[in-house]
């Protein structure tokens, strides 16, 4: 597993924190795929760093409890959602695998 420099890890961690600021509300917003996006983008690059063995450095930023967003998956927003966790969790991997090479 590579390590990760600490530099790029904060910007990852920044990022995520931005996003989650910026989608806070995101429940109560569920027309708005954009937002509902952004959230699962961030909630993917959480998955990611604990999936590559960071949550000591990850922190207190908890992956979404999916089971609270379960009704809303299979609606235009849940699958905007989903695609964002996706993407932001194969970026993230991608990052740190280019950092590796």
């Amino acid at each position: 597993m590579p390590e990760l420099p600490d530099e790029l890890l904060n910007q990852l961690l920044e990022l995520i924190d931005r996003l989650r600021d910026e989608t806070k509300d995101f429940i109560g917003e569920a027309g708005d795929q954009q937002l509902w996006y952004n959230r699962g983008y961030a909630n993917g690059m959480v998955l990611a760093l604990r999936r590559l063995g960071q949550t000591e450095r990850v922190g207190q930023r908890e992956p979404d409890n999916i089971d609270e967003l379960s009704a809303q998956l299979a609606m235009p927003w849940g699958k905007a959602y989903r695609h964002g966790e996706t993407v932001g969790s194969t970026e993230t991997l991608e990052i740190i695998g280019n950092q590796s090479t």
